[in-house]
């Protein structure tokens, strides 16, 4: 059985679950699977790489559903989101930064806008933009998010009535159906799910990478800035990222300005991970890893998780 709500409406999709654009997981694989299961599929453009565009966008492009594809809006330029619509996504995801100078032309394209958000004033300016889906972030999600955020639970409901009749989308913590339920009764139209497709066969992720997702617990994540500073990253220092414990973490935290101005210790990090005393990434987890126990293909995950959502709102109305 197919849910209706104002996102599946929009997208001709079955179910109203989206995949995050996680950079260097959500690949053409795991989009298309998403696409198939009856959900919506978005690619992880990060930075916009021509070379990995090419290579991930005709695989989810040969499958029936709607598709899209997601960038990071401060690493990002005007050509690479061109690029993007120059393969014809039915949408175009924007997260952290101003989205003003692409709005005009992912909608010229045909394509429909997301932007996700982490607080009320960035959900205002995402309506005033003409946002066709606006996605709200809570600070349990996996991955970057703003450290003056706010948790799903409150998070959502407020952004649902400050944007309405904009469709809404809830991310962060949701890794079951009963968590699609939970924002569904919240008033979001959908959810945005992404560690939890991490763990699945199409995922472009190192498998010691899933391995550690499904051994992982809620209370092992942390947010942080320590492994992009370590790791020469340019995430801009208030979106801190959630992941799962790291030696780097406890050896710096506290200290990251220090660790910012170490060269040798960054360099010691890079020589850590040639030679696989941690992770080649960072594992972005989000709290509800804990419910993460197995490895299946993200098709049939969609329609498990719509199943469950189903049933969990069927047996809330009973009581």
């Amino acid at each position: 059985m197919a849910f209706s709500t104002a996102f599946t409406e929009m997208l001709g999709v079955q179910h109203p679950i989206a995949l995050a654009p996680m950079g260097g997981s959500a690949g053409g694989a795991l989009a298309a699977a998403v696409s198939r299961g009856g959900g919506f599929g978005i690619l992880g453009g990060a930075y916009g790489d021509p070379e990995w565009l090419a290579r991930e966008v005709p695989i989810v492009a040969g499958t029936e559903g709607p598709w899209g594809v997601g960038f990071l809006t401060w690493g990002i330029d005007l050509a690479a989101v061109q690029l993007a619509l120059s393969y014809g996504p039915s949408a175009v995801m924007l997260s952290f930064g101003d989205p003003t100078p692409y709005a005009e032309h992912v909608r010229r394209a045909g394509a429909l806008l997301f932007l996700q958000v982490t607080d009320l004033e960035e959900a205002k300016r995402a309506a005033d933009l003409g946002a066709d889906v606006i996605v709200a972030q809570g600070t349990e999600s996996g991955g970057h998010s703003a450290v003056q955020g706010r948790s799903t639970l409150p998070f959502v409901p407020a952004v649902v009535d400050l944007v309405a009749p904009v469709p809404v989308l809830a991310a962060g913590g949701i890794a079951d159906g009963r968590g699609l339920a939970a924002a569904l009764v919240l008033g979001a139209a959908g959810a945005l799910i992404g560690t939890r497709f991490q763990a699945t066969t199409e995922a472009l992720v190192d498998p010691s990478i899933a391995k550690a997702i499904l051994e992982g617990r809620g209370q092992d994540t942390e947010r942080s800035t320590v492994l992009d500073i370590a790791r020469g990253s340019r995430w801009p220092s208030k979106y801190p990222a959630r992941t799962l414990r790291h030696t780097y973490l406890d050896r710096w935290r506290g200290r990251e300005a220090e660790l910012a101005a170490d060269a040798q210790a960054r360099q010691a990090y890079q020589d850590d991970v040639a030679r696989r005393a941690v992770p080649p990434l960072p594992v972005w987890a989000g709290e509800a890893v804990d419910l993460i126990t197995d490895l299946p293909s993200a098709e049939d995950l969609v329609t498990t998780m719509a199943t469950q959502a189903q049933n969990a709102l069927s047996q809330a109305g009973r009581r």
